[in-house]
């Protein structure tokens, strides 16, 4: 739902602040650079140095490939990888200060994923998404979750929604502070928590599968207004409060127009 409203939005920086803890690293660590598409033959490159003062940004070894997993994540919501653009493994080594194993490892795993393509002796192509792509993804996610929220609503007793409150509210603290990737968290993390209280993780997994490629920019470095954050995240409230209620009715509408609303 989140998508769609952030078609029109301006561009921001490139990667400005990778999310992955900032620890001391190995000795042969690089400073941080943007990320920047890998340069094609006979194109211009419009790489930038880093900033003067930029501090170098390290991982730990043991984690290396699952914080860097995390980190081009986090890029993708929030369109720092923009759709379109060829990645290579050892400038985003560089940047993060690591081989490029571990970052060819990650996107290797982006790309089973579907969220990036291999592209021969270059790197990894960000995929562009579609409007249509994203409308059948609302519509997978429609399928699947809302029989099992009907379900839920008739055999929840409403005590265990309210305890699912605190996750409503992180969502709706992510979204004041208007940070894409923050909200994208939490939200996943809240759907995660309901459909848990069905007893079937397999549900779970492809679910938070389905919502994660949901999460992914339709154009290249989109911005989500804060407002609509704000709006996404108050539907989680009302869907608590429905299900509690038992309103079948209501939480069909919510869950339909929690994926789709924004895109008709």
């Amino acid at each position: 739902m989140e998508q769609a409203r952030a078609r029109n939005a301006a561009t921001p920086q490139l990667f400005a602040s990778p999310h992955i803890p900032e620890q001391p690293g190995p000795a042969d660590s690089l400073p941080a650079r943007p990320l920047v598409p890998e340069q094609a033959r006979g194109e211009h490159n419009h790489s930038e140095p880093p900033a003067p003062g930029t501090a170098p940004r390290t991982v730990q070894r043991h984690s290396v490939r699952g914080q860097i997993l995390e980190a081009l994540r986090t890029a993708l919501v929030d369109g720092e990888l923009a759709p379109g653009e060829v990645y290579s493994a050892p400038v985003l080594g560089e940047r993060f200060g690591v081989s490029a194993t571990p970052v060819r490892e990650a996107m290797q795993q982006l790309a089973t994923e579907g969220a990036v393509e291999v592209v021969p002796n270059r790197g990894f192509r960000v995929t562009v998404r579609s409007a249509r792509e994203l409308a059948e993804l609302a519509e997978v996610r429609a399928l699947i979750e809302i029989p099992v929220m009907l379900r839920l609503a008739r055999t929840i007793p409403a005590a265990r929604w309210s305890a699912l409150r605190p996750l409503a509210d992180a969502t709706a603290a992510a979204a004041a502070t208007g940070d894409r990737a923050a909200y994208a968290e939490t939200d996943r993390a809240f759907h995660r928590a309901v459909l848990a209280l069905s007893g079937n993780q397999q549900l779970v997994m492809v679910a938070d599968d389905l919502h994660r490629r949901s999460q992914w920019p339709l154009t290249s470095a989109p911005v989500t207004r804060r407002a609509d954050l704000v709006a996404d995240a108050a539907e989680h409230m009302a869907l608590l409060e429905a299900l509690a209620a038992e309103d079948l009715t209501v939480v069909q509408s919510l869950v339909r127009e929690h994926f789709t609303g924004a895109q008709a």
